[in-house]
Protein backbone atom coordinates (compact mmCIF):
# COMPACT_ATOMS: atom_id res chain seq x y z
CA UNK A 1 0.00 0.00 0.00
CA UNK A 2 2.67 2.61 0.78
CA UNK A 3 4.35 1.62 -2.52
CA UNK A 4 1.53 2.47 -4.28
CA UNK A 5 0.73 5.54 -2.60
CA UNK A 6 4.52 6.60 -3.15
CA UNK A 7 4.16 5.82 -6.73
CA UNK A 8 0.95 8.14 -6.57
CA UNK A 9 2.96 11.42 -5.04
CA UNK A 10 5.33 10.81 -7.35
CA UNK A 11 3.07 11.05 -10.35
CA UNK A 12 1.05 14.18 -8.64
CA UNK A 13 4.87 16.18 -8.25
CA UNK A 14 5.65 15.45 -11.85
CA UNK A 15 2.60 17.01 -12.89
CA UNK A 16 2.74 19.94 -10.48
CA UNK A 17 5.17 22.19 -12.90
CA UNK A 18 3.01 21.50 -15.68
CA UNK A 19 -0.21 22.82 -13.50
CA UNK A 20 1.35 25.61 -12.00
CA UNK A 21 2.66 26.72 -15.91
CA UNK A 22 -1.17 26.73 -17.79
CA UNK A 23 -2.16 28.71 -14.39
CA UNK A 24 0.64 31.16 -14.91
CA UNK A 25 -0.10 31.03 -18.85
CA UNK A 26 -3.79 31.60 -18.13
CA UNK A 27 -3.02 34.32 -15.81
CA UNK A 28 -0.97 36.03 -18.53
CA UNK A 29 -3.33 35.71 -21.19
CA UNK A 30 -5.64 37.19 -18.69
CA UNK A 31 -3.39 39.97 -18.36
CA UNK A 32 -3.09 40.96 -22.04
CA UNK A 33 -6.48 42.52 -22.50
CA UNK A 34 -6.76 45.25 -24.24
CA UNK A 35 -8.30 48.87 -23.57
CA UNK A 36 -9.19 52.23 -25.44
CA UNK A 37 -8.84 55.40 -23.32
CA UNK A 38 -10.00 58.56 -24.03
CA UNK A 39 -7.07 61.41 -23.61
CA UNK A 40 -8.67 64.45 -24.47
CA UNK A 41 -11.39 65.99 -26.87
CA UNK A 42 -12.61 69.66 -27.80
CA UNK A 43 -15.66 70.77 -29.78
CA UNK A 44 -14.36 73.87 -31.89
CA UNK A 45 -16.37 76.01 -34.01
CA UNK A 46 -15.85 75.95 -37.94
CA UNK A 47 -17.83 77.82 -40.83
CA UNK A 48 -20.63 75.09 -40.91
CA UNK A 49 -20.92 74.19 -36.97
CA UNK A 50 -18.60 72.36 -34.67
CA UNK A 51 -16.11 69.99 -35.09
CA UNK A 52 -14.93 67.27 -32.74
CA UNK A 53 -11.25 66.69 -32.19
CA UNK A 54 -10.48 63.71 -30.12
CA UNK A 55 -7.29 61.63 -29.12
CA UNK A 56 -7.60 57.90 -28.14
CA UNK A 57 -4.60 55.67 -27.11
CA UNK A 58 -5.33 52.11 -28.08
CA UNK A 59 -3.99 48.97 -27.00
CA UNK A 60 -5.55 46.00 -28.61
CA UNK A 61 -3.91 43.04 -26.48
CA UNK A 62 -1.53 40.28 -28.11
CA UNK A 63 -4.46 38.37 -29.51
CA UNK A 64 -6.23 40.63 -31.43
CA UNK A 65 -3.10 41.64 -32.76
CA UNK A 66 -2.28 38.93 -33.85
CA UNK A 67 -5.67 38.27 -35.42
CA UNK A 68 -5.44 41.02 -37.55
CA UNK A 69 -1.92 40.56 -38.33
CA UNK A 70 -3.80 37.47 -39.71
CA UNK A 71 -6.43 38.86 -41.87
CA UNK A 72 -9.20 39.19 -39.37
CA UNK A 73 -10.45 42.96 -40.29
CA UNK A 74 -11.42 44.66 -36.72
CA UNK A 75 -14.27 47.06 -36.88
CA UNK A 76 -14.11 50.62 -34.66
CA UNK A 77 -17.27 52.61 -33.54
CA UNK A 78 -16.76 56.17 -33.25
CA UNK A 79 -19.62 57.20 -30.96
CA UNK A 80 -20.15 61.21 -29.91
CA UNK A 81 -23.56 62.39 -28.11
CA UNK A 82 -24.36 65.54 -27.37
CA UNK A 83 -27.08 66.43 -24.75
CA UNK A 84 -28.57 69.93 -23.13
CA UNK A 85 -29.21 69.09 -19.41
CA UNK A 86 -32.57 69.92 -17.99
CA UNK A 87 -34.01 70.71 -14.08
CA UNK A 88 -35.82 68.15 -13.16
CA UNK A 89 -36.25 65.79 -15.98
CA UNK A 90 -33.80 63.84 -18.28
CA UNK A 91 -31.19 65.33 -20.46
CA UNK A 92 -33.06 66.47 -24.02
CA UNK A 93 -30.80 64.56 -26.50
CA UNK A 94 -29.32 67.09 -29.29
CA UNK A 95 -26.87 65.05 -32.08
CA UNK A 96 -25.86 61.59 -32.36
CA UNK A 97 -22.93 60.82 -34.35
CA UNK A 98 -21.25 57.57 -35.34
CA UNK A 99 -18.28 56.25 -37.60
CA UNK A 100 -17.03 53.50 -38.20
CA UNK A 101 -13.25 52.33 -39.30
CA UNK A 102 -12.20 49.09 -40.30
CA UNK A 103 -8.77 47.62 -40.21
CA UNK A 104 -7.55 44.95 -42.11
CA UNK A 105 -4.34 43.47 -43.01
CA UNK A 106 -3.43 42.45 -46.56
CA UNK A 107 -0.74 40.03 -46.83
CA UNK A 108 -0.63 40.10 -49.74
CA UNK A 109 0.54 44.22 -50.08
CA UNK A 110 1.97 43.33 -46.74
CA UNK A 111 0.65 46.33 -45.37
CA UNK A 112 -2.54 46.97 -43.16
CA UNK A 113 -5.24 49.26 -44.52
CA UNK A 114 -7.82 51.36 -42.86
CA UNK A 115 -11.30 52.32 -44.39
CA UNK A 116 -14.23 54.90 -43.29
CA UNK A 117 -16.67 54.90 -45.89
CA UNK A 118 -15.62 55.41 -49.54
CA UNK A 119 -11.65 56.29 -48.10
CA UNK A 120 -8.76 54.14 -47.64
CA UNK A 121 -5.34 54.15 -46.61
CA UNK A 122 -2.32 52.19 -45.99
CA UNK A 123 0.40 51.30 -43.13
CA UNK A 124 3.50 49.72 -42.69
CA UNK A 125 2.77 48.89 -39.30
CA UNK A 126 -0.37 47.91 -37.08
CA UNK A 127 0.82 50.98 -34.77
CA UNK A 128 0.73 53.66 -37.55
CA UNK A 129 -2.68 52.68 -38.37
CA UNK A 130 -4.08 52.49 -34.75
CA UNK A 131 -2.29 55.89 -34.30
CA UNK A 132 -4.73 57.19 -37.12
CA UNK A 133 -7.94 55.33 -35.73
CA UNK A 134 -6.49 57.39 -32.37
CA UNK A 135 -6.65 60.81 -33.33
CA UNK A 136 -9.63 62.09 -34.64
CA UNK A 137 -9.36 65.81 -36.25
CA UNK A 138 -12.02 68.64 -36.99
CA UNK A 139 -14.74 65.68 -37.72
CA UNK A 140 -18.00 67.70 -37.84
CA UNK A 141 -20.41 66.55 -35.57
CA UNK A 142 -23.04 69.59 -35.03
CA UNK A 143 -24.62 72.43 -37.41
CA UNK A 144 -24.72 75.84 -36.48
CA UNK A 145 -28.31 76.21 -36.04
CA UNK A 146 -28.45 73.01 -33.81
CA UNK A 147 -26.53 75.07 -30.97
CA UNK A 148 -27.86 77.82 -29.09
CA UNK A 149 -25.17 80.52 -27.93
CA UNK A 150 -24.41 80.84 -24.71
CA UNK A 151 -26.27 77.75 -23.40
CA UNK A 152 -24.22 74.89 -21.59
CA UNK A 153 -24.15 71.13 -23.16
CA UNK A 154 -22.88 67.89 -22.13
CA UNK A 155 -20.61 65.68 -24.66
CA UNK A 156 -19.65 61.81 -24.81
CA UNK A 157 -17.24 60.48 -26.83
CA UNK A 158 -16.34 56.97 -27.28
CA UNK A 159 -14.22 54.68 -29.17
CA UNK A 160 -14.82 51.04 -28.95
CA UNK A 161 -14.37 47.93 -30.62
CA UNK A 162 -17.17 46.32 -32.59
CA UNK A 163 -17.03 42.96 -31.30
CA UNK A 164 -20.40 41.84 -33.32
CA UNK A 165 -18.54 42.97 -36.38
CA UNK A 166 -15.66 39.99 -35.66
CA UNK A 167 -16.14 36.71 -37.28
CA UNK A 168 -18.35 34.15 -35.47
CA UNK A 169 -15.68 32.20 -33.92
CA UNK A 170 -14.05 34.88 -32.18
CA UNK A 171 -17.50 36.35 -30.92
CA UNK A 172 -18.23 32.94 -29.47
CA UNK A 173 -14.80 33.09 -28.01
CA UNK A 174 -14.90 36.79 -27.29
CA UNK A 175 -17.57 36.03 -24.78
CA UNK A 176 -15.00 33.67 -22.50
CA UNK A 177 -11.79 35.18 -23.56
CA UNK A 178 -10.56 37.59 -21.47
CA UNK A 179 -8.16 38.15 -24.43
CA UNK A 180 -10.34 39.41 -26.74
CA UNK A 181 -11.98 41.92 -24.28
CA UNK A 182 -11.24 45.57 -25.35
CA UNK A 183 -12.19 48.09 -22.54
CA UNK A 184 -13.38 51.53 -23.75
CA UNK A 185 -14.31 54.16 -21.83
CA UNK A 186 -16.38 57.44 -22.09
CA UNK A 187 -14.98 60.61 -21.78
CA UNK A 188 -17.53 63.40 -21.06
CA UNK A 189 -17.17 66.97 -20.32
CA UNK A 190 -18.96 70.05 -20.09
CA UNK A 191 -19.08 72.35 -23.76
CA UNK A 192 -20.25 76.03 -23.63
CA UNK A 193 -21.28 77.61 -27.03
CA UNK A 194 -19.84 80.65 -27.28
CA UNK A 195 -22.04 83.88 -27.06
CA UNK A 196 -21.06 85.33 -30.18
CA UNK A 197 -21.16 82.42 -32.69
CA UNK A 198 -18.07 82.57 -35.01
Amino acid sequence: MTAFITRCCKRIEAGLPRLVLALLLLTAAAAQAGSIEPKRAALTPNEDGYALSAEFSLDLGNRLEDAVGRGVPLYFNLEFVLERPRKYWVNEHVVTRSLTYRLAYSSLMRQYRLSTGNLHQNFGSLAEALRVVGRIAALPVVEKDVIKPGESYEAAVRLALDRSQLPKPFQVDALTDRALHVEAKVLRWQFTAPAVAQ
